[in-house]
């Protein structure tokens, strides 16, 4: 599967939901920007992007995408 510029996956390890989402992507060897929001700086640009922290966020040409489901469903569709 080709890398997917203009998309970035804001995500935390210990979220359920991000694990998820990063284990559809590994299964399906779909590869993007991944920022982990423990890291300095990622949470701010998160909360910048789509005005909250929540995770897991794919932000796709600068507009976020919430929702593990809403997200897996997305990538299923542009990846098919």
């Amino acid at each position: 599967m080709p890398y997917m510029e203009n998309h970035t996956l804001y995500y935390k390890k210990q979220c359920p939901f991000c694990q998820k989402v990063l284990r559809f992507m590994d299964d399906n060897k779909i590869t993007m920007d991944t920022r982990d929001t423990l890291q300095p700086g990622n949470q701010n640009d998160l909360v910048r992007i789509g005005g909250k922290k929540q995770v897991p966020c794919l932000v796709i040409n600068g507009k976020p995408l919430y929702e593990s489901d809403d997200i897996i469903a997305y990538l299923r569709s542009t990846n098919a």
